[in-house]
């Protein structure tokens, strides 16, 4: 059951994946491989997935890019997001490509006929386009009137968004990013209020894995809890699939969306009789085969253990050399420290073999 009361948006189709209208919010990530290079383009999209992306974007920063597209999207599953910036012709050649959403900043492509052009493309192959405005590409004279500022960014996605619909076209995501937290937020409060299309949340620029996760959390998770948001990225410097594991984490949290086994544990203290780091640790990868959203708990102790886990599904609390092995905030029965893995296991495996019958 969802914890949040979301904000109603307009349903939009990427590929075969909906958004937007109360449909779950979907995970997305992008690829950091060279375009032109199919092979390790598909290569990292399909890990992607495997971690549990469900849209891929890429960059498209020239035509022998764009013209991959066509091989790259023939060869993956999910679906196939263009990032375009500055050269319309690389839009139109991605949407000749097969590419399921456009992701342009309007404000640096060209003149109105540049976008109209984009506009006409996008629509005869009934695909989306993400207008995606950040900080760094803000239109100078948005920028003398309010400086950088929430205002600027919800006005510079609002006017992009102006300039499609003019076009007759209104198959639209919004997106407005910033590297810093609050103008986010604030900048995402303002857009909420105004429009009705679906927005992909997230911070731009959030930094290496510990600052990009802590400031992504966040930011991503405040929005979320107000009801805002409709598609999430956690942007991270690396490894992309790094991304996909703190945007499930998110949504868990809020009670958005369940992804297999979530492993709680307390921070231990003097009375803590077992390893409880460590076994929460070897629990969680002995678990990631499971995609059924179950909770287990490990607890250092039976002071408080099952009482403060009862809404766990399983748990343990340790004791002298054993563990209380609790179901639920009822202990069933006690095993040995060094079984404590096995039996975890087993339960959920078998909690799991129960719910499928």
């Amino acid at each position: 059951m969802e914890m949040v009361t979301r904000q109603k948006t307009r349903v939009v189709h990427i590929g075969g994946v909906p958004i937007g209208g109360g449909h779950p919010i979907v995970i997305q990530s992008m690829t950091n491989t060279d375009t032109r290079n199919v092979a390790a383009t598909v290569a990292q999209i399909h890990a992607l997935q495997e971690a549990g992306c469900e849209i891929a974007r890429v960059a498209v920063p020239d035509m022998e890019a764009a013209a991959a597209l066509k091989e790259i999207k023939r060869q993956i599953t999910i679906p196939l997001v263009a990032d375009i910036h500055f050269d319309y012709r690389l839009a139109l050649e991605s949407v000749a490509g097969g590419v399921d959403k456009l992701r342009i900043n309007p404000g640096n492509i060209g003149d109105g006929l540049r976008l109209q052009k984009v506009a006409e493309a996008a629509k005869t192959a009934e695909i989306p386009i993400r207008v995606g405005v950040n900080g760094g590409s803000l239109e100078k004279e948005i920028m003398t009137k309010y400086g950088m500022s929430p205002e600027a960014l919800a006005e510079s996605a609002l006017r992009n968004v102006s300039m499609l619909e003019k076009y007759g076209f209104n198959n639209i995501v919004v997106s407005v990013k910033a590297s810093n937290v609050q103008l986010m937020l604030d900048a995402h409060k303002i857009l909420a209020k105004r429009l009705s299309y679906p927005l992909h949340i997230g911070l731009t620029e959030a930094g290496t894995p510990y600052r990009g996760t802590i400031h992504s959390a966040v930011g991503i998770g405040a929005l979320l809890a107000m009801g805002i948001g409709d598609t999430i990225r956690v942007s991270l410097a690396g490894d992309p699939v790094q991304e996909i594991r703190p945007a499930r984490e998110i949504l868990t949290a809020l009670g958005l969306r369940g992804f297999g086994v979530t492993v709680i544990a307390c921070p231990s203290c003097g009375r803590t009789n077992i390893d409880v780091g460590g076994l929460a640790t070897e629990i969680e990868a002995r678990l990631t085969h499971i995609n059924k959203p179950i909770t287990v708990a490990v607890m250092g102790c039976v002071v408080n253990g099952p009482g403060e886990a009862r809404e766990a599904d399983i748990g343990v609390a340790g004791g002298s050399g054993v563990g209380a092995l609790f179901r639920k905030g009822e202990i069933v029965r006690k095993v040995f420290v060094d079984e404590i893995v096995d039996a975890i296991v087993d339960e959920v495996e078998n909690l799991t073999n129960t719910n499928d019958e």
